[in-house]
């Protein structure tokens, strides 16, 4: 069954347009458990608190697209890229996801440009660990001295003096991974990150980073095609951390473990719902765990207006046993 964005592109046209330099909410913090208590906006989909002090709306914007072919060098329309920022804060969003290595360095600019000064309650996360030879060249540097200039550039091109919360991006299988770790909880020590997350982990390295410091959150790929992070998702609904899943559409990179029945069988569910796959594929990481916090990214105000729309949306239990 093929499912497409036409029939909300027809509805969001117009209001999308109309919105592309809109101005920003003066404060977020505590604006995203108003939105969730009236179901709107990103906050429909409920908040988390990361860490326990950072209340984000479980809707978030990944910032990796607004980058040039192979996420290398400029956009092809930064105006638009930063249109899409504003909006996506408009709608609600107060979580936005970046690296250094996007671009590198173009994501975090843009982010710069388009919303400082940063309204109170905005938490934009960040990485460090991954250097670029070129585009979709990625190749995983976790020496200490690369992670504190890395952290440091990232300061300096937000504008911020403290990143709420600064990721390791991949682990290096060239440095112990206990080192690269440390080196965030001193640069932590030192006020220039609040919160420690973790992306790429299997469970092991998991453990050794938990074993050096408090880690909040962990971004894997994941979405219904790929469920390779099951057990790491388990393992973030039990100790209260916050499970990034990158690639949520399920558009970027491979697959480790292909489900192309159960993207069919949500594919029949969003047609008899009658939503757009993508949004379907929102709806069913939402359903799957209070954990999840997805970061759909886009450069289009049609597609991030449809996304947002998503938070709205839960999937059945008779649905989610469908897709299996």
């Amino acid at each position: 069954m093929a499912v497409t964005r036409v029939s909300r592109r027809q509805l969001l046209s117009t209001a999308a347009t109309a919105v592309a330099a809109a101005t920003l909410p003066p404060v977020m913090a505590g604006r995203v458990d108003e939105l969730a208590s009236a179901n709107q906006g990103a906050a429909a989909a409920g908040v988390l608190r990361l860490g326990g002090d950072l209340a984000v709306a479980r809707m978030g914007y990944g910032a990796m697209r607004i980058t040039g072919n192979g996420v290398w060098g400029e956009p092809a329309d930064p105006a638009r890229c930063r249109a899409v920022l504003r909006r996506a804060l408009d709608l609600g969003i107060n979580f936005i996801d970046s690296a250094d290595s996007y671009g590198p360095f173009v994501s975090e600019r843009l982010i710069a440009e388009a919303l400082y000064p940063y309204p109170q309650g905005l938490v934009i996360a960040t990485k460090g660990g991954s250097m670029r030879s070129g585009p979709d060249g990625w190749t995983a540097n976790g020496q200490p001295e690369h992670l504190r200039a890395a952290c440091e550039g990232s300061l300096q091109r937000l504008r911020i003096e403290r990143i709420d919360l600064y990721q390791l991006h991949i682990p290096d299988p060239r440095v112990p991974y206990e080192e690269s770790i440390g080196e965030l909880v001193r640069l932590k020590d030192e006020g220039k990150i609040r919160h420690i997350g973790v992306s790429n982990v299997t469970p092991g390295q998991l453990a050794i980073a938990r074993s050096v410091a408090p880690i909040v959150s962990v971004q894997n790929r994941y979405n219904v095609s790929d469920r390779g992070s099951d057990e790491i998702l388990a393992i973030c609904e039990e100790d209260d951390l916050a499970f990034i899943p990158w690639a949520p559409l399920g558009r970027s990179g491979r697959s480790s473990t292909p489900d192309t029945g159960a993207m069919a069988r949500l594919e029949a569910v969003a047609g008899e719902r009658s939503i757009s796959i993508f949004q379907a594929q929102l709806a069913w990481l939402l359903s799957r765990s209070p954990a999840m916090l997805p970061i759909p990214g886009t450069t289009s105000l049609i597609n991030l207006e449809e996304n947002v729309a998503a938070a709205r949306l839960r999937l059945s239990v008779e649905e989610m046993q469908r897709i299996g």
